[in-house]
């Protein structure tokens, strides 16, 4: 692996190489063209989108206070955002825009990573991700990908296992 040409994917090694996740550092990829989606990293990996785990930030507010929400979601299917603000206990979780995502992240949407971000963030992790035995992320930059398991994710992110995809009156938190 290659990454002086990507300083956000060689914090993301980093950050696994810490971790004790030496497989998932040591397996990053950098793809030849950018996957911002995660129908493209499944076609550039020969794998189905569910097996991809979606980075995505959020905008969560609790009253006055703002923060950014990190869901690990399985690329099969998307989080509703309600279910995210009652998982997480916030009165509103939102859409964040680019400038919100790299202020929280250091890191471009697209190729947000679940670690190597300036301070950790709350994290959701997507109960439809242990349905694969390995499951791919981002590592910091749209063009890099690695792999890991949803284990993996729970263990490094400190996150928690929730169903980020059902309705509101499903979940139990």
């Amino acid at each position: 692996m290659s990454t002086p040409d990507y300083p956000a994917v060689a914090k993301v090694a980093a950050a696994l190489a810490e971790a004790g996740q030496h497989a998932s550092a040591e397996g990053i990829r950098i793809l030849p063209a950018e996957v911002r989606t995660a129908a493209q990293a499944a076609e550039a990996l020969g794998i189905e989108p569910a097996a991809i785990a979606n980075s995505l930030i959020f905008r969560a507010e609790f009253g006055d206070r703002v923060t950014a929400l990190l869901a690990l979601t399985s690329g099969g299917h998307r989080a509703n955002t309600e279910t995210l603000a009652a998982l997480a206990g916030a009165t509103k979780v939102g859409k964040a825009d680019a400038d919100f995502v790299k202020e929280h992240t250091g890191q471009a949407i697209g190729g947000v990573a679940p670690v190597g971000h300036p301070a950790p963030l709350p994290t959701l992790v997507d109960t439809a991700l242990r349905d694969h035995p390995v499951v791919w992320a981002a590592a910091g930059h749209p063009k890099s990908v690695y792999p890991t398991t949803f284990a993996g994710l729970l263990e490094l992110t400190g996150g928690r296992a929730a169903d980020v995809a059902a309705p509101v009156q499903d979940i139990h938190p």
